[in-house]
């Protein structure tokens, strides 16, 4: 096969800084490195336009890649143009959370909530026929800019695991 996983995900945010700061302090994310800082002159806004579907008169300000302990990168992209819309909402199309797996849950939306995040509810049991056991459970939240994170933990194997060998990744 040619796809071997998900490399990273892309974010739209305000504020790079804030946010940057916002994912190291609610997720421990670490800064890998900066492709595009806002001095920079040489990033030609209207290839990026093209590339990336932009709205006309878009400017790409700051790209920065981010690491999680385990999974794909995160990049984030400060861009800024006419038309910007809040993100998406869970019921429209696209792309609508990212989750990230805890082994303490608590602690984990503890320090979400401490950085500047809202979590939503308190975990709910994973009741999905497939998904359910003791201690599986799930809780989302939002980020200081809009963006949906799930945070999720399964300390229990889960019932599919029964019916085929294919499994989710866990770190």
């Amino acid at each position: 096969m040619s796809i071997r996983g998900i490399d990273h995900i892309g974010i739209t945010v305000p504020d790079i800084e804030e946010a940057t700061r916002f994912l190291i302090d609610a997720l421990g994310a670490e800064l890998i490195y900066q492709s595009v800082a806002p001095e920079d002159k040489n990033l030609d806004n209207e290839a990026q336009q093209k590339t990336l579907r932009l709205v006309p008169d878009t400017t790409i300000t700051s790209i920065r890649m981010l690491k999680l302990q385990h999974g794909p990168g995160i990049e984030l992209f400060e861009m800024h143009g006419p038309d910007q819309r809040e993100p998406l909402r869970a019921s429209d199309f696209g792309l609508q959370h990212f989750a990230v797996y805890s082994d303490d849950i608590g602690a984990a939306l503890k320090r979400f909530n401490t950085a500047g995040g809202e979590v939503f509810t308190t975990p709910q049991p994973l009741d999905f026929p497939m998904e359910e056991g003791a201690g599986n459970c799930f809780c989302y939240g939002r980020t200081p800019w809009g963006s949906i994170v799930e945070f999720i933990t399964w300390p229990t194997p889960m019932p599919y695991e029964q019916e085929t060998t294919l499994r989710r990744w866990k770190p």
